[in-house]
This record gives structure tokens, C-alpha cells and sequence, in this order.
């Protein structure tokens, strides 16, 4: 784990002490080296799946694709986020990378961490950059009222957590994950433990977010800058899925009955969601609303408690992690140049940038799980796991993923083809830059089509 968290803390020194003309490069590669060095994680040569164990942290197959997934980000915010601070004085551009690496130092604490108490402290500290982040650098005066919501939705969340926790360590006297699924949990009176499971795990479903709790993600992502939507999306939702993964082991005998509203949630939210997305004029809401409907997916798979239901969820967290992340980027090279997200305002943008209508082309496909693509895998071992569990969802899954198409569709119609408005006159050109951040969000992912049990968690 060192050999990650280190290079990742000695990024501040590098941040603050290099020449301004030298700022992005040396933060992009030491960033860009950080990640690579990360892919030796995917490496578990180990029985148990437990792998790098230290007292405080170790890996195993459920955390480590979303702990490359955290390291591979870094480099793509810094190459996304370097037009839109290009006016920003010095400091304040140190600060921002600052901050983006200080997300990602907590991140990998809390994707390794071994001990619940730490797991908590870390998932709650990947707030306060975030929230920095939203608040300085978003686009919009509603900037301050999206940190509002997001910060009051977590934290409301998570205080129960916390409670359940303490009284977890109480009663079992250890917070280790290692044993935590073997020890024998406290003889609850019926009322309290329903009490439990809830507070256990109503901080995740806000993170995830689950439909009715997720007013929160669609105003932090619309105001947030680029960066922020992409890490948002990519990987502080996956927290929420992780958690629900590693919490749902201990909370066994109590989820057969009190699962079924959050998975009718969870459903019904697929449904609605996507249809939220089918009349919205803006963009970054449509890509953000998209997010809800597969993380409802995600939630779905997690609690019907399947091997193949948490192999599902991790291979759609990974992957949909990487693709509406190349969405949010590609929305935002849109944005830097006609200065509108209403998607009426600035369509048709093929013929003037052909090469990037292929990279929308292959982003909308990949959103709406197009075979072989990892998103699909991850679909179809939900839907299928789903279906064995009860075959009403079917009717809900299926639903859900037609109007995914269905909005994935009319996004890149609307954008892409069509005749150019009259308003846009000279757009400047793509940059080599985007076309390599675009690049380096899809290559893993059809990279991933060839050897897909790296994220198969458990039942690779």
C-alpha cells in the first residue's frame, strides 16, 4: 500500500515547490506514474483474496479495481481540469490540485482499509475537498445551495452510521473486516436490530444515491466543475456501493425481510430516473440523473446478497465509473466552447468535430451497455440474479434498460447530428489533450472486454 500512498502524499511538495509553467506537467506525470504503479494491485496471487495486508490495510478482490480505478482518476481530473484554471492565478491553481490529491490519498485509505472506525473517518473526509471544490471552483451561483444539499444529505446519513458502529464495536469488541463476518453479533431484541440494519446502512444508500435520497447528486454534479463532476461520478458513488458490500456480510440473517423497500426503491428508481432523462434540456443533469438510474442497478444487485449480485454491481461500479466519467468530460469540452449545457443550443457539432462525434458515439453506446462491453456483463449478471430472485423485476429491469437506450440515444442525436444552429459560428478546434483524456477513460474499458476477471470480485 506504501508504494501508492507515499508517491501520493509527496505530490504535495511537488504541487507547491514547482515553477507555474511547470505546474500541470509534473503533477500530470507524477500523477500518471501513481497510477500505473497502482496496476500492480490487480495482481492477487493470494487463496483467501486477502492481499498487501498491514495491520490498518490490505486489499482483496471486492476493493482492489476501485482502488485502481481512484489512482487511474487523478491523472484524467488534472488533464481535464487544465483549460478551465488556465485564468486562475497560481495558488489557487496549487490549492485545486491540492485538494484533488488529497481526495485521492483518502480514497485509497478508505478502499484498503481493514478496520470499519477508519473505513467511516475516511468516507466522511472525501467530503470536505469535494465540498471545497463545488463551492470555489463550480460554475454557477448555485454553487453554494448544491454544497448545501450535498453536505446536509451525507452527513444526515452518516451520523446513524457512526451510532451503529460504536454500538457494533461494543458489543463485538472488534472492528476488523477480517473477523467481523465470524463473530457472533449481540442478541438484539427485534426492534432494535431493524434499528440497526437501517442506521448500518443508510449512510451508503445517500452515497449511492439511492432514488428518493438522491436530490443531492444531480445539483452538486450540474455545479460542480469537471473535475468534480468526474470524481463524483466515478468514484465517491462507488464508496457508497463498497461499503453496502463489506457492511452487508455482518447484517445477514436481518436482510431477508428488510431489504424488499430499498430494492422497490431501487427499481422504481431505474424507471423513474430514466425518465427524468428523456426531457431534460441539460446535459450534466442528464448524464447525473443517468448515474441514479445504474447505480439503482447497483443497489439492486447488492442486496439480494448473491455471489453473482455483488459480482454484477462491482463489474457496473467499475465500469459505469469510467464511462460517465468520459461523458462528463466530453460535456464539458462542449461546454468550453459554446458556453451552454442546454442541449438544444449547442447540437449538430459533427460536422464541425467529427473526431469527437466518434468519441460520443462510443461513450453513449458503452452507457447503454452495448455487448461486449464490461457495462453489459455487469447488467446482465444483475438482471439475472435479479430474475432468479424474483421474476417481477424483470418488468422493471427490462423497462430501465429501454429507456436507458433510449436516452443514451437522443443525448448523442441531439448533440452530434442535425444541421448546425446559426448562432455557432468558429468553434476552436479539439485538442490533443481531450482526445487523450477521452482515450484514457475508454481504453481500459474495451481493454477490459479481454480480460474481464480483474473486476470480478469474488467469483473470478
Amino acid at each position: 500500500m506504501l508504494k501508492v500512498l507515499i508517491p501520493t502524499l509527496m505530490l504535495a511538495p511537488t504541487i507547491w515547490l514547482s515553477k507555474p509553467k511547470w505546474l500541470w506537467p509534473t503533477t500530470l506525470a507524477h500523477s500518471f506514474l501513481i497510477a500505473l504503479i497502482s496496476l500492480t494491485w490487480l495482481q492477487n496471487l493470494s487463496e483467501s483474496s486477502w492481499a498487501s495486508l498491514s495491520p490498518i490495510m490490505a486489499t482483496d478482490s471486492i476493493s482492489t479495481p476501485l482502488l485502481v480505478l481512484s489512482c487511474w482518476l487523478l491523472p484524467l481530473m488534472i488533464l481535464a481540469s487544465q483549460n478551465h484554471m488556465a485564468k486562475d492565478p497560481s495558488n489557487f491553481q496549487r490549492a485545486y490540485i491540492s485538494l484533488l490529491t488529497s481526495l485521492q490519498f483518502f480514497l485509497i485509505l478508505a478502499f484498503g482499509a481493514t478496520e470499519l472506525i477508519m473505513f467511516y473517518v475516511m468516507f466522511e473526509a472525501t467530503l470536505i475537498p469535494t465540498l471545497i471544490i463545488i463551492t470555489r471552483w463550480g460554475n454557477q451561483a448555485e454553487r453554494l445551495n448544491a454544497g448545501t444539499y450535498f453536505l446536509f444529505y451525507t452527513l444526515a446519513g452518516s451520523l446513524p452510521l457512526l451510532i451503529a458502529l460504536l454500538s457494533l464495536q461494543g458489543w463485538t469488541g472488534t472492528m476488523s473486516l477480517l473477523t467481523l463476518p465470524f463473530s457472533d453479533l449481540a442478541p438484539l431484541t427485534p426492534y432494535t436490530s431493524m434499528l440497526w440494519w437501517a442506521a448500518c446502512l443508510l449512510a451508503f444508500l445517500v452515497k449511492m444515491p439511492l432514488y428518493g435520497v438522491h436530490l443531492w447528486l444531480p445539483k452538486a454534479h450540474v455545479e460542480a466543475p469537471v473535475a468534480g463532476s468526474m470524481v463524483l461520478a466515478a468514484v465517491l458513488l462507488k464508496l457508497g456501493g463498497y461499503g453496502m458490500m463489506r457492511i452487508m456480510i455482518m447484517l445477514e440473517p436481518l436482510t431477508k425481510q428488510l431489504c424488499y423497500p430499498f430494492i422497490i426503491l431501487a427499481m422504481w428508481g431505474i424507471i423513474m430516473t430514466g425518465s427524468i432523462c428523456l426531457r431534460q434540456t441539460d446535459l450534466k443533469s442528464l448524464i447525473a440523473y443517468s448515474s441514479v438510474s445504474h447505480m439503482g442497478l447497483v443497489a439492486g444487485g447488492i442486496l439480494i446478497q448473491t455471489p453473482w449480485g455483488f459480482t454484477g454491481a462491482l463489474i457496473l461500479m467499475i465500469a459505469h465509473g469510467l464511462t460517465s466519467s468520459a461523458l462528463f468530460c466530453l460535456a464539458n469540452t462542449n461546454y468550453e466552447r459554446t458556453h451552454s449545457r442546454t442541449m438544444v443550443l449547442a447540437r449538430g457539432l459533427q460536422v464541425i468535430l467529427p473526431l469527437m462525434a466518434a468519441w460520443w458515439f462510443i461513450a453513449s453506446l458503452a452507457n447503454l451497455a452495448l455487448p461486449p462491453l464490461p457495462n453489459l456483463m455487469g447488467e446482465l449478471t444483475i438482471i439475472t440474479s435479479l430474475f432468479n430472485w424474483s421474476w417481477w423485476t424483470l418488468i422493471l429491469t427490462g423497462a430501465g434498460t429501454l429507456i436507458t437506450a433510449g436516452y443514451s440515444l437522443s443525448m448523442f442525436l441531439t448533440t452530434q447530428r442535425g444541421p448546425l444552429p446559426p448562432h455557432i459560428l468558429a468553434l476552436e478546434p479539439s485538442h490533443t489533450r481531450e482526445h487523450l483524456l477521452i482515450a484514457l477513460h475508454l481504453l481500459p474499458l474495451l481493454l477490459l472486454i479481454l480480460k474481464p476477471e480483474l473486476i470480478w470480485g469474488w467469483t473470478a
